[in-house]
């Protein structure tokens, strides 16, 4: 078996039982950090690596997602999960196209979403949104490389929180090849609860961003796998920008004690 065959199975096994968290982190650094706490899986954020180029989520190009895959793939040495957003098309061939291209870069799963970026029909119409996540699936099985495929459905990203649909788009999305299931952004347990039962016995992704649960209540409601997307990032960038503004306001450096060690990360 090859490294890449190595993680994918080592990444499917993380699914099979058990509760995991995969946080995300925006970079390679972040990825090697996180990797030595001890975390045995990792997810990308498309947010958190726009954020570091400077640009809005929206704004990140199918390329640059690619490079991006590569880097952290190569950083670390645990399964990666690739935030892919919608495929970076529309059509499902052309997403197809697409997710062939990410399984290249080393990726042990990608997940795909229904949000269409069209504020007035933010999410994809059912039956195409099934399509693209069936195209996903045939191109992954073509490739021979068994990747774990996420369905998201997000509803509650969008403004659109109706947990019936949610859960109708979820299991569909199963039923089409999905081998996780995935809607960013719930915040109530007991549709979180609803989510599980629903699509039992495949297993199903919380974001984890705000203190609405802990990993422990997660985990004995049956949530399989956790991600916090965007949140550390965003946690790295309020410490960046309170001490930015205090310099820029008072020049004073008030925040600059009791910091981390961030070289000795990285020392060999």
């Amino acid at each position: 078996m090859s490294v890449h065959d190595d993680k994918v199975a080592e990444f499917h096994q993380l699914h099979s039982s058990g509760c995991f968290v995969m946080p995300n982190p925006w970079d390679a650094g972040s990825a090697r950090a996180l990797e030595g706490m001890g975390f045995k899986a990792l997810a990308t954020t498309s947010a958190g690596m726009a954020w570091s180029l400077g640009l809005a989520d929206d704004e990140v190009t199918l390329e640059q997602m690619l490079a991006h895959c590569r880097a952290v793939v190569d950083a670390v040495t645990v399964p990666v999960n690739a935030d892919f957003k919608g495929g970076y098309a529309v059509d499902p061939a052309q997403v197809a196209a697409n997710v062939r291209r990410a399984v290249e870069t080393g990726v042990a799963g990608l997940s795909i979403e229904d949000s269409s970026g069209d504020a007035t029909d933010p999410l994809f119409e059912f039956d195409l949104a099934v399509e693209r996540v069936r195209a996903a699936r045939r191109a992954i099985d073509e490739s021979g490389s068994g990747i774990v495929l996420t369905g998201r459905s997000e509803g509650f990203v969008i403004g659109r929180p109706d947990i019936d649909e949610t859960i109708r788009r979820l299991r569909a999305y199963a039923a089409a090849g999905a081998d996780c299931l995935y809607a960013p952004r719930i915040s109530e347990l007991e549709d979180v609860a609803a989510i599980v039962a629903a699509v039992s016995p495949k297993p199903v992704n919380l974001l984890l961003n705000t203190p609405f649960t802990t990993v422990g209540e997660a985990a004995r409601m049956g949530v399989r796998r956790i991600s916090v997307g965007g949140t550390l990032a965003r946690t790295a960038w309020g410490g960046f920008l309170q001490a930015a503004r205090e310099i820029a306001d008072a020049g004073t450096v008030s925040r600059f004690q009791q910091l981390p060690d961030v070289e000795g990360l990285f020392a060999p």
